[in-house]
C-alpha cells in the first residue's frame, strides 16, 4: 500500500496522515471548498477539492471520492470517523472499485450498524443484554404490552439511531404511547428508518467501551476500556483510560464480551463494543462502532499502540502486531473534547473566528487538532476544534496535567468546552471516580461557569487597579480607572 486517500477532514484527517507519513506511504485529501487552505490540504501529498461546503455536496460524495482515488492511482481509502466511515453501501463500493477500503466489511457494518440486527449477533454469544423487546415495535399497543413486561422506568430508542437522537425515557405506561410516536418520528427524520426498540432504563450508568483490534487471520485482541460517562446531549465530551471503577476481573469479563461481539459478525480491522455499566457493576452490551473513535488517543497512550498504523497493516492482510498477553495498560490519560460550544448557553455552537489559538505544550501532553490561528470555525460541520490529551503514571497526575494543559491553551475569539472541562476535572464527584452518565445533570448549572467569569473579571480589575497605583505612586503617572484597564482581561475570560 503506498498511497492513501483519506476520506475526512479536520483533525482526523490529519492525525492518519501522520501515521501514513511515518509508514512511507503517500497520501491524497479530499476536501471542500470551505476547508481550502485547511492545515490537513497543506499536509497530504496531493489534494483534490471535490465540491462546495456542504457534506452532501463534498465529503459524502463517496462515488466522487472513489472516482478522485482511481484517477491517482491509490491503493487504500481511510474514512476516519462520521461522514461514509460506517456507510456500507460505500464500503461495498470501495471493494468494487478494487480499492482496499482500511475499515471492516460491508456485512460488518450493516450488522453492527443497526442495534437490533447486532444485538441478536451478540445474542449467540451469550453476551449481557438489557432488559427489553427482542425486535422493533412498530404497534403502540405491542409497545405497551412489551413496556409493562419490562417495567420503568425504560427507553425507547431509534434502531438505526446514534448520538441520541430518537431516544425517549418514559417513566410510566400514561405517557408511552405520545414518547413512541415522538421517537419514531425523530427516527424516521434523522436515519430515514422509524423502526424502535424498547429497554429497560438502567439507572446511575456508566459508558464503558472496549477498543478491538482483528485482523483476518483470526486474531481478535481487546485494547481495554475507556471511560466516557462525561456527555452533553448523549454525546462525550471527556474520556479516560482505564476506566477508575473496573475491576481486573470486570476488564478482562467485558474484554472477552467485546472479542465475542466482534468475532459475531466476522470483524476485521478496529473497533469498538459499548457497553453500560449498571450501579451494581453488572454490564450489558449497548452497541458496537465500526470504525475509529474519537477518543481513540487515550488507548494509544495507556497501550503504546498506534491504532491508525495497524489498523492499515490489517488492510494490506498483515497480523496483529501484538498478542492479547503482550498488551499491558501503562499509566493513565484523559482527553477532552474542545468545542466551539457555549457552555454557559445549553453547550449551543459558538461558530466564529479564531482570533487567538495557542496550544499547550510539554511532557505527556497530546493536542490532535485541524486549525490554526485566524482560521473560521465553518459553520457545516461538527465544532470540534480539537482533542486535548494528557497522560500521566496515575490518574490524579493525568487529570493535574490536564488542568494544567487547558489552563496554558489560549483560544479567542469563541467560546469553548474548555471551562466546562475544567470544572468537571476539579469536580469531587470525577477525582473520586463516583460519577456517571447524569454528571451534568446533577452537578453541572451554566450560573457555574458566569460566576467564575465574573469573579475571574473583578481579580483581574483588583490586580490591574495595584498595578496602575503603584506605578502612579513610583512615576507619578495618572492612572486609568480599573474597569478600563482590565477590559482586555474581561473580554479574554468571557470568549475562552
Amino acid at each position: 500500500m503506498k498511497k492513501i486517500l483519506v476520506a475526512n477532514r479536520g483533525e482526523i484527517a490529519l492525525r492518519v496522515m501522520r501515521s501514513c507519513r511515518e509508514m512511507g506511504i503517500a497520501t491524497v485529501a479530499v476536501f471542500s471548498e470551505a476547508d481550502r487552505n485547511a492545515p490537513f490540504v497543506r499536509y497530504a501529498d496531493e489534494a483534490v477539492c471535490i465540491g462546495p461546503p456542504p457534506s452532501s455536496q463534498s465529503y459524502l460524495l463517496g462515488d466522487k471520492i472513489i472516482e478522485v482515488a482511481l484517477k491517482l492511482g491509490v491503493d487504500g481509502i481511510h474514512p476516519g470517523y462520521g461522514f461514509l466511515s460506517e456507510n456500507a453501501d460505500f464500503a461495498r463500493a470501495v471493494k468494487k472499485s478494487g480499492i482496499t477500503l482500511i475499515g471492516p466489511t460491508p456485512e460488518a457494518m450493516e450488522i453492527m450498524g443497526d442495534k437490533l440486527s447486532a444485538k441478536a449477533a451478540a445474542k449467540q454469544y451469550n453476551i449481557p443484554m438489557v432488559p427489553g423487546s427482542d425486535g422493533a415495535i412498530s404497534d403502540i399497543e405491542e409497545g405497551e404490552r412489551v413496556a409493562l413486561a419490562t417495567g420503568f422506568p425504560l427507553l425507547i430508542k431509534a434502531s438505526a439511531g446514534g448520538g441520541g437522537k430518537g431516544m425517549r425515557i418514559v417513566e410510566r405506561i400514561e405517557d408511552f404511547a405520545e414518547q413512541m410516536k415522538l421517537a419514531v418520528s425523530e427516527a424516521t427524520s434523522a436515519f430515514g428508518d422509524g423502526s424502535v426498540f424498547i429497554e429497560r432504563y438502567v439507572a446511575g450508568p456508566r459508558h464503558i467501551e472496549i477498543q478491538v483490534m482483528a485482523d483476518t487471520h483470526g486474531n481478535i485482541c481487546y485494547l481495554f476500556e475507556r471511560e466516557c460517562s462525561i456527555q452533553r446531549r448523549h454525546q462525550k465530551v471527556i474520556e479516560e483510560a482505564p476506566s477508575s471503577v473496573l475491576t481486573p476481573e470486570i476488564r478482562e469479563k467485558m474484554g472477552k464480551c467485546a472479542v465475542d461481539v466482534a468475532r459475531s459478525c466476522g470483524y476485521v480491522g478496529a473497533g469498538t463494543v459499548e457497553f453500560l455499566l449498571d450501579e451494581t457493576r453488572n454490564f450489558y452490551f449497548l452497541e458496537m462502532n465500526t470504525r475509529l473513535q474519537v477518543e481513540h488517543p487515550v488507548t494509544e497512550m495507556i497501550t503504546g499502540i498506534d491504532l491508525v498504523k495497524e489498523q492499515i497493516r490489517v488492510a494490506r492482510g498483515e497480523k496483529l502486531s501484538f498478542t492479547q498477553n503482550e498488551l499491558k495498560i501503562n499509566g493513565h490519560a484523559v482527553e477532552v473534547r474542545v468545542y466551539a460550544e457555549d457552555p454557559a448557553n445549553n453547550f449551543l455552537p459558538d461558530i466564529g473566528k479564531l482570533v487567538t489559538y495557542r496550544r499547550p505544550q510539554g511532557y505527556g501532553v497530546r493536542v490532535d487538532d485541524g486549525f490554526e490561528e485566524g482560521m473560521d470555525i465553518p459553520i457545516y460541520y461538527d465544532p470540534m476544534i480539537s482533542k486535548l490529551i494528557t497522560w500521566g503514571a496515575t490518574r490524579q497526575e493525568a487529570i493535574d496535567r490536564m488542568i494544567r494543559a487547558i489552563e496554558e491553551y489560549q483560544i479567542t475569539g469563541v467560546s469553548t468546552t474548555l471551562a466546562f472541562c475544567s470544572f468537571v476535572l476539579k469536580h469531587e464527584a470525577f477525582v473520586s471516580g463516583n460519577f456517571d452518565t447524569g454528571f451534568i445533570k446533577t452537578y453541572f448549572t451554566p450560573e457555574m461557569l458566569l460566576d467564575e467569569r465574573q469573579d475571574e473579571a473583578e481579580l483581574a480589575a483588583l490586580i490591574a487597579s495595584h498595578l496602575m497605583g503603584n506605578q502612579s505612586q513610583t512615576t507619578g503617572v495618572t492612572t486609568q480607572p480599573a474597569s478600563q484597564t482590565s477590559r482586555w482581561k474581561t473580554e479574554r475570560t468571557r470568549k475562552s
